[in-house]
């Protein structure tokens, strides 16, 4: 049995806001308004649409296929009339296609929805084609198109298939309530993807903040011969790929590589419990757990919620905001890498897991007391990848993208805020680094 290094290099330790939901159970929302379906929730080609205005859908039913192959298929969570195929605003704060259908309150499912199956009697490429059709995608924040990552070029290779349950993103505890409560599935559905890879072995990971759900798993996984947890140190951003792969493989992502490339598969626990789901209850992805939390609501929790449910109805089912609170900022996912919201009318996509609201909006008040870079070094030293932040910004502001992206591999950056975290100036460096990646991508695009 390997030795598991227990953190990896850099990192920082935010101030966590578990307090708020971490104890609160899930408890399952059924939206009553128009559920909205943007067909371009993951990474890759914008699925195709099936329906049109006027058309009658079930729930489960496939209302945008697949089109290329790093895409995926969307199923309506409601059943309903569709009202049309339109630009609605996303989480983005931008226009996109969407699917808008008017939800009839009935949720009746489509034939052949819920129906059992043993996973015994399929074969890899029927659980492959299960995945693909069911429309799963990585439920983590990324995005990327389950069914691809399931089938790398050399199945032999792959040495770990790990469930992702760090979760380290302040104030979210969706993944802890996960595991606690559907423990069984998910180990379930880490045996049905090791059917996938004959030489590995499963990795749950989970940082030690979260004894109940290590506990869950730990009981989960007695008796399996291939499954096993281990416990991780608490720091952010743990939950990052190559942060776990550094932790599980001891392996370092150079650019351009995949997990795949260095013997390893991630997935979040919430999407392998769905790859469960979908293998032996034929379910298409049409729900995931979503936490609300933060000092500003009324009544923080976790909910299973239907992909396409708005934001402002996921807000009143918390409570609102909480009464006397003077809300600052609204947040898609977790303060250091989540995207701030200018409108909660907008759609929860399968790749959202929570809405944050604050009382204080901390990127306001550091962007009011930035000063100059002080050299102080911090930012190089909290880096997770071992890139050198302050020079990144000094080629970002001068526009330098050839030494940002050739000289100092400003590319690998994944984003996470631990430099603009610890910046002792303020500087806005994170937001700096996304702004050079996505000029340099469109100039790659020209």
């Amino acid at each position: 049995m390997p030795i598991f290094q227990k953190t990896f290099r850099g990192g920082v330790h935010p101030a966590d806001g578990k307090e708020y939901a971490r104890n609160v159970p899930y408890s399952t929302y059924l939206p009553k308004g128009d559920l909205v379906f943007p067909l371009n929730q993951h990474i890759g080609k914008p699925a195709r649409p099936l329906v049109q205005k006027g058309d009658t859908v079930l729930a489960g039913q496939i209302i945008a296929e697949a089109d290329g192959f790093v895409s995926a298929n969307i199923a309506s969570s409601c059943s309903g009339k569709v009202k049309g195929v339109e630009n609605r605003r996303t989480v983005a704060g931008t226009a996109a296609p969407c699917i808008v259908i008017e939800n009839d309150g009935a949720y009746t499912m489509a034939e052949g929805v819920g129906n059992e199956t043993d996973e015994a009697s399929l074969t890899g490429r029927e659980i492959l084609d299960r995945v693909k059709a069911a429309g799963i995608i990585g439920l983590g924040g990324a995005g990327f198109p389950t069914h691809v990552k399931l089938a790398p070029k050399n199945a032999e290779a792959i040495r770990y298939v790990i469930a992702n349950g760090a979760e380290c993103e302040p104030y979210i505890t969706c993944d802890d309530q996960l595991m606690r409560t559907q423990a069984q599935e998910i180990v379930k559905g880490l045996k049905i993807m090791l059917r996938l890879f004959p030489k590995a072995e499963g990795v749950v990971i989970i940082e030690e903040n979260k004894p109940e759900a290590i506990r869950a798993m730990e009981e989960a996984c007695r008796g399996e011969e291939k499954v096993r947890v281990q416990a991780v140190r608490t720091k952010y951003p743990q939950g990052g790929e190559r942060a776990v792969l550094s932790v599980v493989a001891g392996k370092h992502l150079k650019l351009g590589m995949l997990p795949a490339d260095v013997g390893c598969v991630v997935d979040n626990v919430a999407t392998v419990r769905a790859i469960y789901r979908a293998v032996c209850k034929s379910e298409p992805l049409m729900e995931r757990g979503f936490t609300v939390s933060g000092d500003g609501v009324e009544r923080p929790c976790n909910l299973m919620v239907r992909i396409g449910t708005s934001f402002s109805e996921v807000l009143q089912a918390a409570g609102g905001f909480r009464k006397g609170a003077d809300v600052q900022k609204l947040i898609c996912g977790g303060p250091m890498m989540g995207l701030a919201l200018s409108s909660l009318q907008v759609p929860i996509c399968k790749n959202n897991n929570a809405l944050t609201v604050l009382t204080l909006d901390e990127a306001a008040l550091g962007e009011k007391q930035k000063t100059s870079c002080l050299r102080c070094g911090r930012c190089n030293q909290v880096c997770p990848l071992g890139l050198t932040p302050q020079m990144m910004a000094q080629a970002a502001e001068r526009k330098d993208y050839g030494r940002y992206e050739k000289k100092l591999y400003g590319l690998e950056c994944i984003a996470c805020g631990s430099c603009t975290y610890i910046c002792p100036a303020k500087r806005p460096l994170m937001q700096l680094f996304k702004q050079a990646k996505a000029e340099i991508m469109a100039a790659k695009r020209k």
